[in-house]
């Protein structure tokens, strides 16, 4: 609430969600997105996830290219953005300071992405962005009952995981911040090959329910 009281100078005339952000996307999405939590001056201000700042910039136009949304872009909540076959959701709900959620929150808002699991029947993906996303999606998974592994999967940037029965692929990037993407940590080729994936993957499922 502070964040959006004091404000940024460049949105000063802006009135800030300053809220809890939602999930968003398409309830009958195969594709679940998990990222960190909402940006301070990003979807703490438009009430959008991932939208407003440079981590949304690279998320929607790897989302556009590989199909899953209509446009590259998302500006704010009325933009006519819509996704197609995805959902995108946080960890933490609401934008912590430092941009870093106290374990006590990320406990408090897996509730949240707990039952986002339970509505969301038809994902056959998750992909998490950062290892903090990644923790959050395993242990939601596990206790809704739709992630058991044989051997408990470790992040890293590009692992691929698949649950015991079959049934959900889980994938894993670097988060698309700042300090991944203009250290070079983290490459345009590197985050979008992960939706490229995840796409392949959805392609296949198609072919063989046919």
């Amino acid at each position: 609430m502070h964040i959006a009281r004091t404000r940024r100078r460049a949105f000063q005339d802006e009135d800030y969600w300053g809220r809890p952000v939602p999930g968003f996307g398409d309830a009958r999405a195969r594709l679940l997105v998990v990222g960190l939590a909402p940006g301070a001056h990003g979807a703490n201000r438009t009430g959008r996830v991932f939208t407003g700042d440079s981590s949304g910039e690279w998320l929607y136009r790897a989302l556009h290219e590989a199909g899953f949304s209509n446009r590259a872009v998302s500006l704010h909540r009325d933009d006519s953005l819509e996704l197609k076959d995805a959902w995108i959701t946080c960890a933490a709900r609401c934008a912590p300071p430092g941009n870093r959620p106290t374990p006590t929150e990320l406990v408090a808002c897996r509730t949240y992405l707990a039952e986002e699991l339970r509505l969301l029947s038809g994902v056959r993906i998750i992909l998490a962005l950062g290892k903090i996303a990644f923790d959050a999606a395993t242990r939601a998974g596990e206790e809704v009952g739709l992630l058991h592994f044989e051997r408990r999967p470790q992040f890293a940037h590009g692992a691929e995981s698949r649950s015991a029965d079959g049934s959900i692929t889980l994938l894993s990037s670097y988060h698309p911040s700042r300090q991944n993407t203009q250290t070079g940590r983290l490459t345009r080729e590197m985050f979008h090959g992960r939706f490229m994936r995840a796409r392949e993957i959805l392609n296949a499922h198609s072919a063989a329910v046919r």
